[in-house]
């Protein structure tokens, strides 16, 4: 079977990976660096692709982003829910596909379906070698959704994507701010994830924990970004 690797060592040591049909919860407060752990879990690595749906960047600014990463770019999609705000007669591409907002979750959904689609049918990329394509979907983060559409909506459509994924192999990762809604709305958010790895930020940096695997302490770790990889340890 296929498992994603997610450039966390004590995911990618102890339990060999990410299974597919698997979710993934960042939760983490502000600046905290959510936002980078987060690529790094969703960079596709060879032969992987990658939907992102960007609630708070331009899909210019994602593949920027990406690039710098040293991802393929012709294997990332992007759905880009901020460039219809100020240029409305932005038009789809292969690569990029464009709703009018964050609130538009049916629109997510289609825009999604038709990323899936193209990658499945090797439109992206046609030198993939691995069947079903392995892909992994990043949504950034459902902070911004939650401001838009309330929480039963978005449990729902969150389900009905778990759902996809799971048929389609893939898996999803997802950030949220841990300071920003209530308990209940993050034990929500959680019921529907295999893993939630929390971050925090002391004085002397910052610290990550897993839970979700046994195999995995629940235990606070100081990490560092380093090379694309996410670092732990002193």
């Amino acid at each position: 079977m296929y498992n994603y690797k997610t450039g966390i060592r004590p995911i990618d040591e102890v339990i060999d990976g990410i299974e597919p049909g698997s979710n993934i919860l960042i939760l983490a407060p502000p600046m905290s660096g959510a936002e980078k752990v987060g690529f790094v879990l969703a960079r596709p690595r060879a032969g992987e692709y990658t939907i992102i749906l960007s609630t708070d960047q331009s899909s210019l600014e994602i593949t920027e982003d990406f690039t710098g990463r040293n991802a393929d770019n012709d294997h990332v999609g992007v759905i880009d829910s901020i460039t219809k705000m100020s240029t409305p007669d932005a038009i789809d591409t292969l690569r990029v596909k464009y709703i009018a907002s964050p609130s538009d979750l049916t629109g997510i959904g289609i825009k999604f379906s038709q990323l899936a689609e193209s990658i499945f049918k090797g439109e992206l990329d046609q030198s993939g070698e691995l069947f079903p394509p392995p892909v992994r979907f990043y949504a950034n983060s459902l902070s911004t959704l939650l401001m838009y559409r309330k929480l039963e909506v978005l449990y729902q459509f969150l389900h009905v994507i778990s759902a996809k994924l799971k048929k389609m192999d893939a898996v999803g990762i997802y950030t949220l701010n841990s300071e920003s809604f209530d308990d209940r709305t993050i034990s929500l958010m959680k019921q529907l994830m295999t893993l939630v790895i929390e971050i925090k930020e002391e004085n002397d940096g910052g610290y990550i924990r897993i839970r979700g695997k046994p195999e995995i302490s629940p235990e606070w770790m100081k990490f560092r970004i380093e090379h694309d990889e996410l670092m732990v340890g002193p």
